[in-house]
């Protein structure tokens, strides 16, 4: 599933996408939001394969996993085939579907958040 291009006008009539919204919501950055995309709708990716497929550093793409398994937007499964030494892991976009309706309740909560401090921070700036 493709994220991008799509772009929201704003009351505003400013226009962002959907990056910047999420970098607002979640402080996801560029490269958070580039893992993502690798993943949804894969089978699962480890470390190494994100990295060469993304053209990133393993700790940049460790950083962003770590994040995005924070948020709740991917999972992280031990990789049964890793031998020995460290565990490897496998990681997978949560299905887009969930991911959808995650993006949007959260959205919907920022919203209420905002629209209960409105009526008091309209009636301070009045005093």
């Amino acid at each position: 599933m493709e994220f991008e291009p799509a772009k929201v006008r704003l009351p505003s009539g400013k226009e962002i996408r959907l990056i910047e919204a999420l970098k607002f919501c979640y402080d996801i950055s560029d490269t958070d939001f580039q893992v993502l995309k690798a993943l949804i709708g894969s089978d699962g990716k480890n470390e190494d394969d994100l990295a060469e497929q993304l053209k990133l550093s393993k700790a940049s793409i460790n950083r962003s996993v770590n994040k995005l398994v924070s948020l709740g937007f991917v999972e992280r499964m031990k990789d049964v085939s890793s031998k020995g030494g460290r565990p490897k892991y496998i990681y997978r976009s949560i299905p887009v579907d969930k991911l959808i309706e995650r993006i949007t309740e959260d959205f919907k909560r920022c919203a209420e958040l905002f629209g209960a401090v409105l009526p008091k921070e309209l009636k301070f700036s009045q005093q």
